[in-house]
């Protein structure tokens, strides 16, 4: 019973921790609905690129620095370096996009954006980047910044706005619909993607639970479950949506969403089966992330295939515009 009550106690701490500061690659969160629904319209004709942007660091410090050394710092904690130039311009772009809806959403006040991955999007330093690169940096950083400068000024618009350019790392052979993990966005529907455990690294992980630790996990979150019958009847229907990843599942008697058990058990993604299996309760997880908008090794595939960055934007955020800002005077 101690060893169940740790476990339980345990997955509420990794789920605490998966929501506050997600895995690599990292997961940016929206602003809330009702800051968006706030934002001023910059319009359809451009509006004026910042040059300069107010940056609140892990410390509680708001710091001002150029866009372009923002958006190195960006692509060095969201993609490796070693990636293909036309997925790290696909990157450059959706991350611009992302600053300036933030900025739009005016969330955080006195900043534009902030460092935290579960709230904007991750950044790293100077100093973080040479420290990661070692004697690589020179190449990794001039790669990085090549990107954010052949892009520059361009992001995605919807009806003349920035667009939630959410990304993930990999998907399980599409992405997933907005509306099944935030708000919908017509923008943000489920497309097909390329990746496979054949090109991903650690593209399919795996879980193994006790039954009393998988009960007591639950019953965490869910009280009402019931779990009195034999322990090969405690989980029932699963649901799938329409990219494959799991909408619900029924255990104990009570229906779950596929996110909450995701959360619960820390798993990688909802691209999850769930099997019953002597005692254990084993999930088989493929791909990595919320599964919404780009994923970051599909536009590897797609720029080793050929296509460029525009086509890799075009392809995960269907419906956007692609334009350029205006300096600022």
């Amino acid at each position: 019973m101690k060893k169940s009550i740790l476990c339980a106690y345990l997955c509420l701490l990794a789920c605490f921790l998966l929501l506050c500061v997600p895995g690599t690659p990292r997961e940016p969160a929206p602003p809330a609905p009702a800051a968006e629904s706030a934002a001023p319209s910059p319009g359809t004709a451009g509006f004026p690129a910042p040059e300069t942007l107010r940056l609140l660091k892990p410390d509680g410090t708001v710091t001002e620095m150029d866009m372009q050394d923002y958006l190195v710092g960006v692509l060095a904690a969201e993609m490796p370096a070693d990636f293909p130039e036309e997925a790290l311009k696909a990157q450059a772009v959706a991350a611009r996009t992302y600053a300036l809806y933030c900025a739009d959403g005016g969330k955080h006040g006195g900043a534009d954006v902030c460092a935290d991955p579960g709230c904007c999007q991750a950044w790293q330093d100077g100093q973080a980047r040479r420290d990661k690169w070692g004697g690589d940096w020179e190449r990794c950083e001039t790669r990085l910044a090549a990107a954010v400068s052949d892009t520059a000024g361009e992001i995605l618009l919807y009806e003349g706005r920035p667009v939630f350019a959410a990304f993930h790392s990999s998907s399980a052979g599409a992405t997933e619909d907005c509306g099944e993990v935030w708000n919908p966005r017509p923008y943000l529907v489920s497309v097909s993607s390329p990746e496979t455990a054949e090109t991903v690294p650690n593209f399919i992980s795996s879980l193994r639970c006790a039954a009393l630790d998988f009960r007591d996990t639950i019953l965490s979150a869910c009280p009402e479950a019931d779990f009195s019958g034999p322990e090969e009847e405690w989980v029932g229907e699963l649901r799938r949506d329409a990219s494959g990843r799991v909408a619900s599942v029924t255990v104990g008697g009570a229906e779950l969403r596929g996110t909450a058990l995701r959360s619960l058990f820390s798993l990688r993604s909802t691209a999850f089966t769930l099997a019953y299996e002597e005692g254990w309760f084993v999930f088989t997880v493929a791909g990595f992330g919320h599964g919404v908008g780009m994923s970051q090794y599909g536009a590897r595939l797609m720029a080793e295939g050929g296509a460029n960055y525009r086509e890799i934007l075009a392809h995960y955020y269907p419906g956007t515009a692609q334009g350029v800002m205006e300096k600022e005077k």
